[in-house]
């Protein structure tokens, strides 16, 4: 190679480097802290090299683009650099001999440097044979101050010639190839990697919380990503001590809504607050909409107990608070700390109105002046005995019934009104979607608010009993669907609080969640007109930070079509077939025991409605 025409470059001609001293390195002027608070949406420096090693067939490539899929889902910058599809580009003239692969490795070691110089997880899936190569790369990574860490993918030689997707041992064993890692040419085991992962033996998903969980002891990712949901309850090896200080300690007497923020709390639906929000916490939410102090994690609405200036001045200082409801205790808050609740201001940003007769708004101006948080132990599971705890499940047990029906997708529906037609033919144009979209078990999760609403709202009870006789009638199909009670009070916040409803969600694992017209929202108590416009609320759960391993889907809309006499989607082109039928005139209907129009709503669904109008009247 002639230097004189190279401009001072170096080339590779397969096992020889022709090098030029003319060549200086030259320092960015953006420093990897100043880089990573504009990289990603959880901000921070992340930049580091996962490097998965192991046989053709082990499950490198699968694993690589699962973890690649799950990080950026949740927010985490990651490029993964895959074994096959470089050898498409940059190392295309690299063949297979001891010398081009330990080029091949150089080159991507290189590569993987300047991607995690760049704020990025990279993920290499490289079969990397040699224990020199693998060190090599190590030195490259970590000489530049970026952290490297060895991933081997453990399958036993016989598990990856089983699987052989691309018919390469076939070839091998056949003589066709020459060389092939593990039948004519070694691989070299590492001694000492940061992680194995035994692929003949768990599940992809079991890999990637393993992958996950390295990064986050690793300070590379925060904790908020990860999956563990954050109980509140105490361990029951500690629970007799916990109850016997609990005895010692004043009180705070809490109200029916401050309990049910006990049981959201403390089931884990709030994760990762460990409690009632603290004044820095506070702040975040009403300002930002997120908690920042792992990262950016969506939490749309502030979760806080408010108290009278008599029960602050009596506890403020107190290391330790005991909560209790109608004479139990119920929960110790832990280092409580007091603050002002500026009640106008904070109903200003939640609501975007301090409209006195907003029910919530209500309540809150009728609340303490002060607000207490802290890290909350919770002594028992929240149980109200209304007959319907069997429908009160945990995030972390509706995670295990997912699992246990195999559930390949989870899609959410939340509601705080009886189930229609319209509502069912949106959750079965889900299912449908998902399905064409190649998923096998898509489950519904039928997720009606039980805590607190407004006195015009049906009842939890009868709600529940309406949402049992759609899935009797085969509206929605029973084997695919799980209904269960979300404990949260409703706020009526428009799309400040649909995130809240949609996070929430997907702590229990949902990874769909389908948004209707005008969630959380309710008319303006003075002008009667619709407080939010109806759409924004889908629009800004497409936006919102933090929600990015779930998928929204957004709201159809659904009228009754006269010719069908079925509901159906709209269309503006058909306008004359179709019928809107307001809550107002389902209602009117059903007070005086008449029948909507036919395939409005499931028949025994309508009955139930009826039945619950009819209580009302008689007991009026």
């Amino acid at each position: 190679v002639d230097i004189a025409h190279s401009n001072g470059k170096a080339f590779y001609i397969s096992g020889l480097y022709i090098l030029s001293i003319n060549v200086v390195f030259q320092a960015h002027h953006v420093t990897r802290s100043k880089r990573g608070q504009v990289v990603g949406t959880r901000g921070g420096f992340r930049g580091c090299t996962v490097w998965l090693t192991g046989l053709s067939g082990a499950g490198k490539t699968t694993i690589a683009f699962a973890l690649e899929e799950y990080l950026v889902s949740h927010g985490i910058p990651c490029y993964s650099l895959d074994g096959d599809n470089i050898r498409h580009g940059l190392n295309k003239n690299l063949g297979f001999t001891a010398t081009d692969r330990e080029e091949n490795i150089r080159r991507i070691a290189e590569v993987a440097k300047l991607f995690a110089d760049a704020g990025l997880v990279c993920i290499t899936s490289f079969i990397s044979p040699y224990t020199k190569d693998r060190d090599d790369a190590r030195k490259i990574l970590e000489s530049a101050g970026l952290p490297f860490f060895e991933v081997f993918i453990n399958a036993p030689l016989e598990v990856c010639e089983s699987r052989d997707v691309k018919g390469l041992y076939k070839k091998a064993r056949a003589g066709e190839i020459k060389g092939f890692t593990g039948i004519d040419a070694d691989y070299e085991r590492p001694e000492a990697p940061e992680l194995v992962l035994k692929t003949g033996e768990v599940t992809v998903n079991e890999c990637i919380r393993q992958v996950v969980d390295l990064l986050r002891e690793q300070s590379i990712v925060p904790s908020g990503i990860t999956e563990e949901v954050n109980e509140l309850f105490v361990p029951e090896n500690k629970l007799k001590l916990v109850q016997v200080d609990a005895i010692t300690l004043p009180t705070i007497s809490i109200t029916k809504l401050d309990l049910q923020w006990v049981q959201v709390l403390a089931e884990g639906w709030a994760t990762p607050l460990k409690g009632f929000m603290r004044e820095r916490e506070f702040l975040q939410v009403q300002h930002f909409g997120n908690l920042l102090d792992d990262g950016t994690i969506n939490q749309s609405i502030p979760i806080v107990l408010p108290v009278t200036t008599e029960t602050k001045q009596r506890l403020d200082g107190c290391a330790a608070i005991a909560l209790e409801f109608q004479g139990t205790l119920v929960a110790i808050l832990r280092q409580p700390e007091f603050y002002e609740h500026r009640k106008e201001e904070r109903c200003a940003r939640q609501w975007g109105t301090t409209c006195p007769q907003h029910p919530y708004i209500k309540m809150v101006m009728e609340g303490g002046d002060w607000l207490v948080g802290g890290d909350l132990e919770v002594l028992d599971r929240i149980r109200w005995n209304d007959g319907l705890d069997q429908y009160r499940f945990t995030p972390r047990e509706l995670k295990q019934k997912f699992k246990e029906m195999k559930a390949d997708a989870i899609f959410a529906f939340q509601l705080r009104n009886p189930v229609h037609n319209g509502h069912a033919l949106l959750m079965q144009d889900t299912k449908r979607r998902l399905l064409e979209r190649g998923h096998k078990r898509p489950v519904l999760l039928l997720h009606p608010l039980g805590g607190w609403t407004k006195d015009d709202d049906v009842p939890l009870d009868w709600r529940m009993k309406q949402h049992a006789a759609v899935l009797e009638e085969g509206v929605l199909d029973p084997t695919s669907t799980i209904v269960a009670i979300f404990p949260s009070p409703m706020m009526y916040a428009g799309p400040t609080e649909v995130q809240w409803h949609c996070r929430a969600r997907m702590i229990a694992g949902a990874n769909f969640y389908i948004v209707g017209r005008d969630p959380a929202g309710m008319p303006h108590p003075e002008t009667k007109q619709d407080i939010y416009e109806p759409t924004h609320g889908g629009k800004v759960l497409t936006m919102a930070p933090g929600l990015t391993s779930v998928e929204i889907i957004p709201f159809r809309v659904a009228a009754y079509n006269k010719t069908k006499r079925a509901m159906d989607f709209y269309d503006k082109d058909r306008h004359a077939e179709f019928e809107f039928i307001s809550g107002t005139r389902m209602r009117k209907l059903a007070r005086c025991g008449e029948n909507p129009p036919e395939g409005f709503m499931a028949p025994k669904a309508w009955k139930v409605l009826t039945e619950y109008y009819s209580s009302i009247q008689k007991d009026q």
